[in-house]
């Protein structure tokens, strides 16, 4: 005969079992409780380093109420008595049987200086998530009326997270996070960008001069490798002061290869010959998107690397950085098609927020030209 759940079962099967840093929280709650006089080797943390809200309570309560004497501590519960009601009032679940629990739970009271780093840790890994979620929330969010300029700005907050963890936990040359990166997502504007980048191509082609005003673009930002592969034809007839038209770019990219995944002739050569705007307009919105791009798949990195709990904070800070460098490429090169000036990123102090730089709002788009 099957088994008939009890009422509650179902429910408890749902929760997940609590992380290992929840242990080392108690661990660390129940050394303090013991012996509080540990609490002068217990650096780096605060109640907001804690994961669940009755520990980060609890914690803030130690670290409030004075020290007992420890002769008197070790004869009644007083203190505790203290630490209870004190936490309550930010954590009203809190029972002295819990903190009795937590006692008993600590295997070392000598060893809380180490616990401390432990939740330290965690906390770093919980940090970083959080920053690298809200960097990709931004790169989202079309509501934005300068996206590229909040964007960078929230990439700054992000290597400022970054920053601190650094200097609480410098990292070892060498130690890379063991996790995969995700691979680039597709835009979601992807038809969008396709046609943007065949305006670009086809008016390059009306008017080579203008390539030379847009040498911050690169193939790698065009989404398409038939459109990066054309670019780069353009750019090559280009500077080497040869006839540019759909025909000469149509052979160039023959001798390249491009034609060899199966692309009709004639369809490339009615691409380039729909001319629209000016060069820069178009170029200008292909890094743009470039730019977002490579900030959502460097918020896709760090939330990869930050969400494996095996990764330690030293790799975490490799990877980290090595993933905003994408970013600051784009950045550099978006200075240049913009006249931005570079905004002066400040190193924070330790455990303090970096704010948002200021950057200047991108230049006007020169007055389209007439389509030929």
């Amino acid at each position: 005969m099957p088994h008939a759940p009890e009422p509650d079962e179902d429910d408890l099967d749902a929760i997940a079992p609590p992380q290992p840093v929840f242990h080392v929280e108690q661990a660390l709650l129940g050394a303090l409780l013991l012996e509080p006089h540990r609490l002068s080797n217990v650096t780096g943390i605060a109640a907001a380093s804690f994961s669940t809200a009755a520990h980060a309570a609890l914690y803030a309560a130690i670290t409030t109420l004075p020290p007992p004497d420890p002769a008197e501590h070790a004869k009644n519960t007083k203190w505790l008595d203290r630490v209870l009601a004190t936490g309550r009032e930010q954590a009203r679940g809190l029972t002295a049987s819990y903190l009795h629990t937590l006692v008993q739970v600590c295997p070392w009271p000598s060893h809380a200086p180490a616990y401390a780093r432990m939740v330290e840790a965690e906390h770093a890994r919980r940090r970083l998530l959080t920053a690298a979620e809200r960097l990709v929330h931004t790169v989202h969010d079309v509501s934005l009326p300068r996206p590229v300029q909040t964007v960078l700005a929230e990439a700054d907050a992000l290597a400022a997270v970054v920053d601190d963890i650094a200097n609480r936990f410098p990292p070892r040359s060498g130690v890379l996070p063991r996790t995969p990166a995700p691979p680039p997502a597709l835009a979601p504007d992807h038809t969008e960008a396709v046609e943007e980048e065949q305006m670009l191509l086809a008016t390059a082609t009306a008017y080579p001069s203008d390539i030379e005003a847009v040498r911050w673009l690169l193939p790698d930002d065009l989404t398409l490798p038939l459109h990066a592969g054309l670019w780069q034809c353009l750019t090559a007839l280009a500077r080497r002061h040869e006839p540019v038209d759909p025909v000469t770019v149509l052979w160039e990219a023959q001798q390249r290869g491009l034609l060899d995944d199966g692309s009709e002739p004639g369809e490339v050569l009615r691409m380039l010959a729909e001319p629209a705007g000016s060069v820069e307009h178009w170029g200008e919105r292909t890094l743009q998107r470039s730019l977002l791009a490579a900030a959502e798949h460097t918020g896709r990195r760090i939330e990869a690397y930050a969400g494996d709990p095996a990764n330690t904070p030293f790799q975490l800070v490799v990877g980290a950085r090595r993933a905003l460098a994408d970013i600051a490429a784009a950045r550099t090169r978006w200075q240049h098609a913009t006249g931005a000036t570079p905004p002066q990123r400040r190193r924070p102090a330790p455990t303090t927020r970096a704010g948002p730089p200021t950057t200047t709002a991108a230049h006007a788009a020169r007055s389209t030209r007439a389509t030929r």
